[in-house]
């Protein structure tokens, strides 16, 4: 999920370009029909990390206030409940902190138009040529599933197709048809532009690009061996993703990653752990850290108005003992729980 938003961006820019799939949008939660053994097995994985449940949090010190909403980046509905409960609260605030803003988006896209380089390898070895013929067999199917024919998707770079793995064809034609991925992050901007209220970004337009530099070519490999059984079925993987979301649950799918790699990736646990602590350092907690500081001075400047700051970004980057509600509390914030009443699904 932490990504996603600047994938979005990405698969935007790519979009004129190539052919749509032609897949129907249809799912299944995977949590519903999984083995309760195995659910346990998730859940019990789930329980140690810090502010695990829950979506949205306050963040209180010395007179200064940090509303954090841990955002979703594809449409959905159920977004509605969420703006009618936030909205206002965006209205009075100072500002708007997010992963990119427009600003950032539009230098993202005119880059990625300007400079193919910036996702595909053009001088070193193809993919077809760095993984066996089964392993590109299937990687070419499942990238010519979301509009990559294999003539384009043997030059992309690892990182950009591990990533790419984890969008759902339905996902991406949700992108071509709308424009941008309707998430939550664009919701808030929108209001935030209504209002008048100024929209930051929390990093660099081209933070995405320097994410997975320094990587050895057998880290690249096996990043695309862990994201590919999700692949298979990722109609149902983005269902079940929505769902736990929308639950307040997003750490159970992080964990449902790693178990799904050990299952079916052909990589041992201890590569599939491998994996997981190099994706969750480099795609959450290094920018989580970068964050503090941004937040920090933003709800300072807005305590001299008299006002709140309102942060949204992806809320797999909320919780663990990296995460951004554990790094406030380790610099002297409070945190609480912000509700938002839903259904028994989560509807």
């Amino acid at each position: 999920m932490s990504l996603r938003r600047h994938l979005a961006a990405l698969v935007t820019a790519m979009a004129l370009a190539l052919p749509a799939a032609a897949q129907d949008c249809a799912g299944r939660n995977l949590f519903d029909a999984m083995p309760p053994a195995r659910l346990a097995e998730l859940r019990g994985a789930t329980e140690d990390i810090p502010n695990h449940k829950g979506l949205f949090w306050q963040a209180e010190k010395d007179g200064r206030r940090v509303l954090l909403l841990g955002t979703y980046h594809f449409a959905d509905p159920r977004h509605d409940l969420t703006m009618a409960r936030f909205g206002p609260e965006i209205d009075r605030a100072s500002a708007l902190l997010v992963e990119a803003g427009p600003e950032e988006e539009a230098k993202l896209a005119e880059a990625m138009t300007a400079d193919p380089t910036l996702i595909l390898d053009a001088t070193g070895p193809t993919l077809p040529e760095r993984l066996d013929a089964q392993e590109w067999k299937a990687l070419s199917q499942a990238l010519d599933e979301r509009g990559l024919p294999a003539v384009i998707a043997s030059r992309l770079r690892p990182w950009y197709v591990a990533v790419m793995l984890g969008i759902s064809p339905c996902m991406k034609r949700i992108v071509e048809t709308r424009g941008d991925a309707g998430g939550l992050d664009h919701l808030l901007i929108a209001r935030a532009q209504a209002a008048q209220v100024p929209v930051r970004a929390l990093e660099p337009w081209d933070t995405v690009f320097s994410l997975f530099e320094g990587m050895s070519a057998e880290e690249e490999e096996d990043m695309i061996r862990a994201a590919m059984p999700a692949a298979q079925y990722a109609d149902d993987y983005a269902t079940t993703l929505a769902d736990a979301y929308f639950a307040g649950d997003s750490w159970m799918i992080w964990e449902f990653g790693r178990f799904d790699a050990y299952d079916n990736s052909g990589l041992t646990r201890a590569q599939v752990d491998a994996q997981m602590r190099l994706a969750q350092e480099k795609l959450m907690d290094q920018r989580n850290e970068s964050w503090i500081e941004p937040i920090e001075k933003a709800a300072g400047q807005a305590a001299g108005e008299g006002k709140a700051v309102v942060a949204g970004f992806g809320a797999l980057h909320l919780p663990g003992r990296h995460g951004v509600l554990r790094l406030l509390e380790q610099r002297g914030w409070t945190i609480s729980p912000v509700t938002v009443e839903r259904t028994g699904d989560g509807r």
